[in-house]
């Protein structure tokens, strides 16, 4: 069985929530702790690396100093894995709905193809402008390739490595862990996300989350 190490960034300051998001309630665990469950119980993770959060728990868990960015954050936790893990899974500490479904196939695609990571259709009209709202309309932009990218996004780490040490933009440009694979000119695949696997963004994201969490529990239970 291939073995995985777990990025999670968790530095960020949660500005549109207006306040710690990853310490909000959802059905009687933090966000926060979700997300990390997800992972702490699968046997193929070697290990956790937060960063940003101190964290207690099992031996799997360990903490570093978040960046003054994402991906700066990302790349102190990837010079902390166990070099003897090949794969690594960077994945949103907001994101706590993950299933182990969307995990397994998204890390079957990467091991097959050396990196992958889930994403949704976007069926939104979507304009390019010409500066901050209000302002005028430059062109539609087709949709029928346009993906909305989800996490875990899974690489082998060292060319998560060799792509950060090539990437020709500042990090603070880098949005997604991916993109750093795409200016290293290193293909990447995408596999079929899930809506539910939702961002906690805004309060209503969480209402969204509690819903779902409630109609899995007593879907279970039936």
């Amino acid at each position: 069985m291939d073995s995985l190490a777990v990025i999670i960034p968790a530095a960020g300051r949660s500005s549109r929530f207006g306040s710690n998001k990853l310490e909000a309630d959802l059905c009687g665990k933090s966000v926060f702790n979700r997300s990390i469950e997800a992972f702490a119980r699968r046997d193929d993770v070697k290990q956790i690396v937060v960063a940003g959060r101190t964290v207690d728990g099992s031996n799997k868990l360990r903490s570093v100093p978040g960046g003054a960015c994402r991906a700066e954050s990302v790349l102190l936790a990837l010079h902390a894995v166990d070099p003897g893990i090949q794969w690594v899974a960077v994945h949103d500490a907001a994101r706590p709905l993950v299933s182990q479904e969307l995990i397994d196939r998204t890390f079957a695609e990467a091991t097959r193809h050396g990196a992958a990571a889930p994403a949704t259709p976007v069926h939104l009209t979507i304009k390019q402008g010409n500066g901050p709202l209000p302002c005028c309309v430059d062109r539609t932009i087709p949709r029928d390739h346009l993906w909305a990218m989800q996490t875990p996004q899974i690489a082998r780490r060292s060319d998560l490595l060799a792509a950060f040490d090539s990437c020709p933009v500042p990090l603070e440009m880098v949005t997604d862990d991916m993109q750093l694979l795409e200016y290293a000119g290193q293909p990447v695949r995408l596999v079929a996300g899930d809506d539910w696997n939702l961002k906690i963004t805004q309060p209503c994201d969480l209402v969204c989350a509690e819903f779902w969490l409630t109609q899995h529990v007593l879907a279970n239970r039936l």
